[in-house]
C-alpha cells in the first residue's frame, strides 16, 4: 500500500516535500495535486516508472506525457521558445494550461511526439507543486489521473487510495482539486491552436469556442 500524506495546500510542509522527492528519485510513482486536477507523476528519466503510469491508466506508447515545470526558464530549457511564444507563456504562466512546443535535445526521444518532435509542458499555479519542483530541481513527468472507464478525473484522495493505492508509492492529499483538466494550446505554428478546452481561459490566445 502507498504512503498517504495530508499536506497543507498553501504552506506545504518541507519535511513531507523532501520525502516525496526521495520517493520520486528512487523511481517511485506519486499522486499529487495541481491547479486543475490530481495527476500521476514520476522522474523524467525513469522509463520503468513511466511504464507504470501507462499501466495504471491503461494507455499505450502513443499516450503523451507532460513535463511539469516550475517556471518559464525551465520551459525554455526543454522547449524551443521564440519571442512571440515567450510573451504568451510569460503572460499565462503559472496557470491551468498545457502548451505544445518543439522539444529541445534535453527531452528524451521517447517523450517526444514521434513525427513532430513536440512536447507538452506546463507551469501549475499550486503551492504544493511549486515546492515539489523546487526541491526536485527538474521537471516532473506527469499524466492526468484519469482512470480506465471513468468520465472525469478523481478529486477525492481517499477514493484515489481505494482505487490505486496498491499501484503507486505515495499519495499527497491536498483536498479537492476539481475535475477540470488543463486547456491545451498548440504554440508550434504562427497562430495558437486549441487542442482541448479546459480550466484555463482561451481568450488570451485569440481563440474562441
Amino acid at each position: 500500500m502507498s504512503q498517504f500524506f495530508t499536506i497543507h495546500t498553501e504552506n506545504p510542509q518541507i519535511r513531507l516535500i523532501r520525502q516525496v522527492v526521495s520517493v520520486i528519485n528512487a523511481g517511485g510513482v506519486i499522486v499529487y495535486p495541481t491547479d486543475s486536477c490530481y495527476a500521476l507523476g514520476c522522474q523524467i528519466g525513469n522509463k520503468d516508472a513511466m511504464q507504470r503510469i501507462r499501466a495504471i491508466r491503461e494507455v499505450d506508447d502513443r499516450h503523451h506525457f507532460t513535463l511539469v515545470c516550475r517556471d518559464l526558464a525551465e520551459i525554455s530549457r526543454y522547449a524551443k521558445v521564440d519571442n512571440t511564444q515567450y510573451r504568451l507563456l510569460k503572460a499565462n504562466t503559472p496557470g491551468s494550461y498545457t502548451f505544445i512546443l518543439q522539444a529541445t535535445k534535453e527531452v528524451p526521444k521517447r517523450l517526444q511526439h514521434p513525427k513532430r518532435n513536440t512536447i507538452g509542458l506546463r507551469v501549475p499555479d499550486h503551492s504544493v507543486v511549486q515546492a515539489l519542483l523546487t526541491e526536485l530541481d527538474e521537471p516532473l513527468l506527469s499524466s492526468t489521473l484519469m482512470l480506465p472507464g471513468d468520465e472525469f478525473p478523481h478529486t477525492d484522495p481517499e477514493e484515489i487510495r481505494d482505487r490505486i493505492g496498491n499501484r503507486v508509492d505515495m499519495i499527497l492529499d491536498a483536498g479537492s482539486c476539481g475535475i477540470d483538466m488543463t486547456t491545451v494550446i498548440d504554440l508550434t505554428d504562427e497562430v495558437p491552436a486549441l487542442i482541448r478546452a479546459g480550466k484555463g481561459p482561451i481568450e488570451p490566445f485569440g481563440l474562441s469556442d
